[in-house]
């Protein structure tokens, strides 16, 4: 059996960018109808399979929907981040998601299909096998091309023989026996995550070997954080820094030099700029690890032995365990307009942070109705993984600024939702902030354009 559904929008993937996306439309669109299908059993995306020692990396108010705050605010009282932004943990994620769609639900014009697949506008639940189409006058929307593939669900990216032992970040908490040995395979923040977890769990530091296919750049939490006067400063830095450089190694060893970045190893150039951020109290912590391979590639993985794609190898302990943090977490597809004939689809808009990109094409959406103008206001950027492309990712974004920034009502409303990192809440003064506006209303302009020259952009 097969029932239309009278939505006008097609909201596919109920993931954060999804989420945020549906939460702003239906705020500011009062007659706007909307159904969401996602093939998970619940709204959250990845969160809802991810490793339950996993946190946010950055503020909880910087993620989630504009509507609502995810954690409330606060501060974290005790620990290493006393008086930052408490991260969410998984749990917190998860709850937050289920908590948004019961509201958006009470609004009697958002419907949630889940455990669903969707192709050609056709809906099919998995569990039930009941179908849905939706009208030609529906909009597709695209909340599913930067998903993140995630270790639980993806296989290792090299061979695996059978007397090894090779385990998910998931499972490493599930062991029930010590190993001599940990080999912690991956460069990203999920590697970071292990590594920290389980020095955090009284592993000696010397039995851990760390796979670093790739030196890391991170930015330091401490700085990206809910407070204007604070996390301003980040832009105006990096943009006085490509003003001052003739390299992009110099920007960020000049953000370095300034507290901005942060590398592991200072005495190697890192190649990698997703750029999550990082404490320094971990970062003393990964840099206790002293056993780092740095071959490349996994190639494959047996009793004892690991082989790179490079044609070396490297001996390791019989019962080691190696640890699987090496899925493609987030993705780099080309960009696209977000507003098509075909569809909409949502990627950042501002640098890094998809959950404001996604609230943001969600008011637009609602406020403009010219396809051109929406994709005037709201270009796509990117994540960052190279230099270059982070270095594009924050030019793209600065230029999106611009433009969505000199709509008076764009920037009043970017100002009173907290997933905007760059907001100034209205009425909210202090000699700092004006210190740090000064600095962009100088830096900007030129800072952009020599980013620009130094990504090779043109």
């Amino acid at each position: 059996m097969t029932r239309t559904l009278d939505v006008d929008y097609l909201v596919v993937g109920a993931g954060a960018m999804g989420m945020g996306f549906v939460d702003t439309l239906v705020d500011h669109s009062p007659s706007a109808r909307v159904a969401v299908v996602d093939r998970r059993h619940a709204a959250g995306g990845h969160w809802l399979e991810d490793y339950p020692f996993v946190r946010l990396h950055q503020s909880s108010a910087f993620y989630g929907v504009a509507s609502s705050v995810l954690a409330g605010g606060r501060k974290q009282e005790r620990g290493p981040e006393a008086g930052l932004q408490v991260r969410a943990s998984q749990p917190e994620i998860v709850d937050y998601y289920a908590q948004q769609v019961e509201r958006l639900r009470q609004t009697g014009r958002v419907e949630v299909l889940t455990g669903a697949s969707y192709a050609d506008r056709t809906v099919v639940s998995r569990i039930s096998g009941q179908s849905w189409v939706v009208p030609d006058s529906c909009r597709i929307v695209n909340a599913h091309l930067l998903a993140p593939s995630i270790p639980a669900e993806s296989s290792p990216p090299f061979a695996v023989a059978d007397d090894a032992r090779v385990v998910t970040v998931n499972d490493v908490v599930r062991l029930e026996e010590a190993p001599s040995q940990y080999v912690v395979v991956g460069s990203g923040k999920t590697a970071t995550d292990a590594c920290v977890w389980l020095l955090g769990q009284g592993v000696d530091p010397g039995a851990i070997c760390w796979v670093r296919p790739r030196e890391p750049w991170m930015l330091n939490r401490a700085l990206i954080q809910p407070d204007p006067a604070v996390y301003l400063g980040v832009p105006a830095t990096m943009w006085e820094a490509s003003i001052a450089s003739s390299s992009l190694d110099e920007v960020f060893l000049r953000l370095e030099d300034a507290g901005v970045m942060m590398r592991i190893d200072r005495s190697l150039t890192p190649t990698m700029a997703k750029a999550p951020t990082l404490g320094e109290w971990e970062l003393e912590l990964l840099r206790s690890i002293e056993d780092v391979v740095r071959h490349g590639h996994l190639a494959s993985v047996s009793r004892g032995l690991l082989t790179f794609r490079d044609g070396s190898s490297v001996r390791v302990a019989d019962d080691a365990v190696v640890v699987h943090c090496a899925a493609d977490g987030l993705k780099n597809p080309p960009l696209v307009p977000i507003w098509s004939p075909a569809e909409i689809t949502l990627q950042p808009v501002r640098a890094g942070f998809p959950c404001f990109g996604a609230a943001i094409t969600g008011y637009v959406e609602a406020t403009r109705h010219d396809d051109a103008e929406k994709n005037r206001l709201c270009p796509p950027s990117r994540y960052g993984n190279s230099l270059e492309q982070w270095a594009e990712m924050n030019v793209r974004g600065a230029r999106a600024a611009a433009a969505f920034g000199a709509e008076p009502d764009i920037a009043a409303w970017a100002n009173t939702v907290a997933v905007n990192p760059a907001r100034i809440p209205p009425g909210y003064s202090s000699p700092e902030l004006d210190v740090v506006r000064e600095r962009l209303a100088a830096s900007t302009g030129p800072g952009v354009a020599a980013l620009a020259r130094l990504a090779g952009m043109g």
